[in-house]
């Protein structure tokens, strides 16, 4: 007796070998949306640097007329001429990389040393020193401004590079970021170092240093940032105008008994800050990815 199956194949099914239709996915307006508030919060971030670098052409009456223009209606270069050669633009740019350049190497050097102690070796008082360096963070800078400059003066370092420098060679922030990095590499391939005859100073050149590119480029674009950017110490440390960095010349010579030189101000602003902004396009991805990797452990 034949038995035949009640089951039929069903209508919706294809054949094999067909080519399947995707279901066709709902339009994702939040997406759209984000994107939108992105952009313009973009646009509503470089609103202030464009107007910064179109105001820095035009003149002082075109800046002062109202209704405001956008687009400089005659432009002209005598900001820039006056602030590369009438001003000694040349020194004081000299004098900011000079201080910018020595304070970077400093903290990679220093802060570097402190947090490798702090994270990979044992010693007394570890716990009460990192409780110490994360306690300076709360303290403002404006609190120690006066005893750094009694400091710097008993020791006759007023108006001189020392003076610009020394105070900033290490910072409790570089201490933290290179800690947590530090956290992260394997102990045992210190121990291994250790064993082999290795000594401290030779791990941590050869074997923990190597490994901590992408927070050190973040240190060093944070720290080049900030000595760039440092206007109330040079300002009170540097008492010639052979020693005045960027900030410092860009406050003086752009304010003057009769008013502010605003175009003068915005070609100087623009000279300021060129150099961060070609720093941070070679360096944005180590910063990323120092941001990124350095974690809370």
């Amino acid at each position: 007796m034949t038995v035949t199956s009640s089951r039929t194949t069903p209508a919706t099914s294809t054949p094999e070998g067909a080519p399947r239709r995707r279901a066709r996915r709902p339009i994702r307006w939040s997406r759209g949306a984000t994107y939108t508030a992105l952009v313009v919060g973009l646009l509503l971030t470089l609103m202030p640097f464009i107007w910064m670098a179109l105001g820095s052409f035009k003149t002082q009456g075109e800046l002062l007329q109202r209704p405001i223009t956008w687009w400089p209606q005659n432009p002209t270069l005598d900001n820039y001429e006056r602030w590369l050669s009438q001003l000694n633009y040349g020194q004081y740019f000299t004098n900011s990389i000079v201080v910018a350049v020595a304070v970077v190497l400093g903290n990679i050097v220093f802060c570097s040393m402190v947090g490798y102690a702090l994270a990979k070796m044992s010693f007394p008082g570890k716990r009460v020193l990192f409780a110490l360096v994360m306690l300076t963070l709360m303290v403002p800078g404006v609190v120690t401004l006066v005893p750094m400059f009694v400091l710097v003066s008993n020791m006759g370092l007023v108006n001189t590079y020392p003076a610009l420098i020394l105070p900033f060679l290490a910072g409790p922030l570089g201490v933290f970021l290179m800690r947590q990095f530090m956290l992260g590499i394997p102990d045992a391939l210190i121990e291994a170092a250790r064993i082999d005859g290795a000594g401290e100073f030779r791990v941590f050149f050869r074997i923990v240093l190597p490994q901590c590119g992408p927070p050190l480029a973040t240190l060093s674009i944070l720290t080049f940032l900030g000595s760039w950017n440092n206007f109330l110490w040079p300002l009170v440390v540097a008492q010639t105008e052979n020693m005045y960095t960027l900030p410092v010349a860009l406050s003086l010579y752009s304010v003057g008994s009769n008013g502010t030189y605003y175009g003068l101000l915005m070609a100087g602003s623009v000279l300021v800050v060129t150099p961060i902004l070609i720093l941070f396009l070679f360096l944005q991805r180590y910063f990323v990815q120092g941001i990124a990797m350095t974690g809370i452990k």
